[in-house]
């Protein structure tokens, strides 16, 4: 099966964000350290690439966020920017300069159903009681955003400008550590589905939903006789380690609370795909002034020689893949 075509819809498309560490290695530290780096990264990424970033969490190989782009470029851009950057901080943090994430990310479209939302919330936010690695939400050391979901913290991180720090050190300059640490405040925000509340509104609904995710993990410890692993025992796995077994289902095409939303967000991306192909056919057949469907990469043109010929024979700019 092909790779799922990178599209925005005009008015833009929220969705449900994924990316793996490679073999599923325990690459991403869970220190208060790191998550002002991952922090720092993502605030930066926001920055240059304006996304609407809701909510972000994971484990230690790997991450989700909930977000929405008005454009294919801006989301792709500010995935790439996020990942390349976290990859090569966390690389050296654990020692790791292999390939660092598996695959490219995943980008799961979202209805715009309340249900929905809050499903997905709830996954992202549980995913340390869920995996009997913590007992409680706050508990999970590694990257979260629950305190400022619920509480309004800020979210407090660092850049590092490692272009100059480079070109410094290539030039034997003296200068402070932190002379390339920028400090940033990442913004989260609100839910599509709760924009119309108040913050105190959301905050509240939000807090209910961790109270009842801290409920259903004292519960499963109880009646399984289990116990967390705890955050100390996690701090403890040697990075290039990697589970036993890793878990292993097909995404889902769309997340939608209803049937009826599915199918309609399914038959929407059918066709936006039948579009795509019918376009890329045509590109194929020679014409290069073919339209794609909006919100999507086209394909690359095909490559021609410096010595073809006519000027009019050569391929326009190439446009990266998604």
């Amino acid at each position: 099966m092909g790779r799922p075509h990178r599209h925005v819809y005009p008015g833009g498309t929220r969705f449900e964000i994924t990316t793996r560490c490679i073999h599923g290695r325990y690459l991403l530290p869970a220190t208060n350290h790191y998550r002002s780096i991952a922090i720092g990264i993502m605030a930066r990424a926001k920055e240059l690439y304006p996304v609407e970033l809701y909510a972000f969490g994971g484990l230690r190989n790997h991450i989700h966020w909930l977000l929405g782009a008005s454009d294919v470029d801006v989301l792709a851009n500010y995935v790439g920017y996020v990942k390349s950057n976290l990859a090569r901080e966390a690389g050296r943090i654990v020692d790791w300069r292999e390939k660092f994430w598996g695959r490219r990310y995943r980008a799961i479209e979202i209805s715009d159903e309340e249900e929905a939302w809050i499903t997905r919330l709830r996954y992202v936010l549980s995913h340390g009681p869920k995996e009997n690695l913590v007992l409680r939400c706050r508990d999970w050391p590694g990257l979260q955003c629950i305190d400022a979901l619920v509480e309004g913290k800020p979210l407090e991180g660092f850049w590092q400008d490692r272009s100059l720090e480079y070109e410094a050190n290539r030039r034997g300059k003296e200068v402070k550590a932190d002379t390339f640490v920028h400090p940033y405040t990442l913004e989260l925000d609100p839910l599509p589905c709760w924009r119309h509340l108040s913050r105190e509104e959301r905050q509240h609904r939000i807090a209910s939903i961790v109270e009842e995710i801290d409920a259903e993990s004292a519960r499963r410890v109880v009646l399984g006789g289990t116990t967390p692993l705890g955050a100390a025992e996690i701090r403890r796995q040697h990075p290039h380690d990697r589970p036993a077994r890793s878990k292993r289902s097909p995404a889902p095409a769309v997340h939608a609370a209803s049937k009826v939303v599915r199918e309609q967000l399914k038959t929407a991306y059918r066709l936006f795909v039948e579009a795509y192909r019918e376009a890329a056919s045509r590109l194929r057949a020679g014409d290069y002034d073919v339209e794609f469907p909006p919100g999507c990469f086209p394909p690359p043109r095909p490559f021609v020689s410096s010595d073809a010929g006519s000027p009019c024979c050569r391929a326009g700019p190439q446009r990266a893949p998604g």
